[in-house]
């Protein structure tokens, strides 16, 4: 099931996507459910009535969780072509460089960078003028824990969704750590909606991102170091992992980073992700 959060007519809505038929339906649902809690208001619930079908070219769509409760957790260096590119590349602030992890590395990005489908990723040159695409599958938390054992991990997931990790490659350097240049606005595009977990097979599932239409990234998430349930259990070791919480779980290579010279993003690009059984998150590049 492809769910959707979306403004049409100035108010805003939860719906079921019927990409095929290239229609949406409106659940019964109130504005205050899911304003910012998006897709994880129908967590724990029946599935409410549908009120109407919309053709989808008729609605402007958000990201499926507008606002996360708290910070996104994300795992970085989790395929090995891309951890080889990050340490070769002169920007790798974390411990054993030029190793593979041992274990996830797990950083976060603030909720505040969250933006949806078509919306601008928004760049400040007095800031930074080396940003960097990364295309992620995110997981969506269903099932509150804490010490999830790897074998009860996918019980927790209640779906997926893509991510686009924006990130200020600079400011990650400078800092020796990467909340800031992880943080900026506008630097976690997300969706185009989410997914349940039905929709998609982890051990096989393509995952791709272009830059003005030049393919960067081309791998698939069986090549991930930590796969999810591992990153599950990893990050509730000690920690209580709540129902809404979003995980990104690392990018392929092909990165900006991943070419001499660098193929950084500057406005007017237009960045297209994709991971098979989801769909397809379209963002372009502006200046403040």
């Amino acid at each position: 099931m492809k769910i959707a959060v979306f403004e049409r007519s100035g108010e805003k809505y939860v719906g079921q996507v019927l990409e095929n038929e290239n229609i949406i339906q409106r659940f019964d649902l109130t504005l205050k459910d899911f304003e910012f809690s998006g897709v994880t208001a129908l967590i724990g619930r029946d599935l409410p009535l549908v009120t109407e079908e919309i053709p989808l070219d008729e609605v402007m769509l958000l990201a499926p969780v507008p606002r996360p409760l708290r910070n996104i957790f994300c795992v970085g260096k989790n395929y090995r072509d891309h951890a080889r590119e990050f340490t070769s590349s002169g920007f790798d602030s974390s411990a054993n460089k030029g190793t593979i992890p041992k274990a996830p590395i797990v950083f976060s990005k603030v909720p505040e960078t969250v933006i949806g489908p078509g919306d601008p990723i928004k760049v400040d040159n007095t800031v930074s003028t080396e940003i960097d695409y990364e295309v992620e599958l995110a997981v969506i938390i269903g099932k509150s824990g804490r010490n999830i054992s790897r074998e009860d991990a996918a019980s927790h997931v209640w779906g997926y969704t893509i991510i686009n990790d924006v990130t200020a490659r600079n400011l990650q350097g400078l800092h020796s750590q990467w909340l800031i240049g992880k943080s900026q606005d506008t630097f976690c595009p997300m969706g185009p909606w989410a997914v349940t977990t039905d929709e998609i097979d982890l051990n096989d599932t393509y995952i791709r991102c272009w830059v003005n239409g030049e393919l960067r990234q081309d791998s698939n998430t069986n090549l991930l170091i930590f796969d999810v349930p591992e990153i599950i259990s990893a990050i509730s070791n000690g920690i209580m992992l709540n129902c809404g919480d979003v995980i990104a779980t690392g990018t392929p290579a092909g990165v900006g980073i991943g070419f001499k010279p660098p193929k950084f993003l500057k406005p007017g690009d237009k960045t297209r992700l994709e991971i098979q059984g989801i769909g397809v998150l379209e963002n372009q590049v502006e200046g403040y």
